[in-house]
């Protein structure tokens, strides 16, 4: 029974020492450099979850996704690269050959601009591995100005990159 007991514990202390930390937050970017918001990005068992804080962006729907590179130059941010594609699928949620690893539902601002939604990342990781956001040098998380049309390649005719954080191993970016 002792035993048992000790076993929560002791995988609790092996990640822990991994060196790689199980929650992020990142600070997320205009095309001015001003900020806006924060994500938390959290590992969980079916992927990572994203808890998002935004202030200030167009009323609507906009699209969501994780780029290649943890790069948010202004004034487009197209230094963050394409959508973060490991298996190198087709882009889109309604796409039988995709989606992209990096392909989120489409998120909306309210009438102030506020968005406060939590989305999930299925099969990504904030550990090591093919699927992990943290890998290499990270990836990146942009907010477009339209939505997200679910199919469309290579980017869903979502528009302008108009918000972008850097996810890297760091605890905070």
């Amino acid at each position: 029974m002792k035993r048992l007991f000790l076993i929560p514990f002791l995988l609790l202390a092996a990640c822990t020492q991994s060196g790689y930390d199980t929650t992020k937050e990142i600070e997320m970017i205009d095309t001015a450099g001003d900020k806006v918001g924060t994500a938390t990005l959290s590992e969980q068992p079916e992927g990572v979850r994203i808890k998002l804080k935004l202030d200030g962006i167009a009323p609507g729907v906009h699209a969501i996704h994780v780029h290649e590179f943890p790069k948010c130059e202004q004034p487009d941010f197209t230094s963050a690269g394409e959508h973060f594609n490991p298996d190198g699928k087709e882009h889109g949620k309604m796409n039988s050959k995709g989606p992209h690893l990096g392909d989120l539902p489409n998120i909306e601002a309210d009438a102030a601009g506020k968005v406060d939604v939590e989305l999930m990342l299925s099969e990504a990781t904030l550990m090591d591995g093919k699927q992990s956001l943290v890998r290499d040098e990270g990836t990146s998380l942009i907010v477009h100005e339209s939505q997200d049309d679910g199919y469309s390649q290579p980017s869903g005719n979502s528009g302008a990159r108009i918000l972008c954080g850097k996810i890297t191993a760091d605890k905070k970016e």
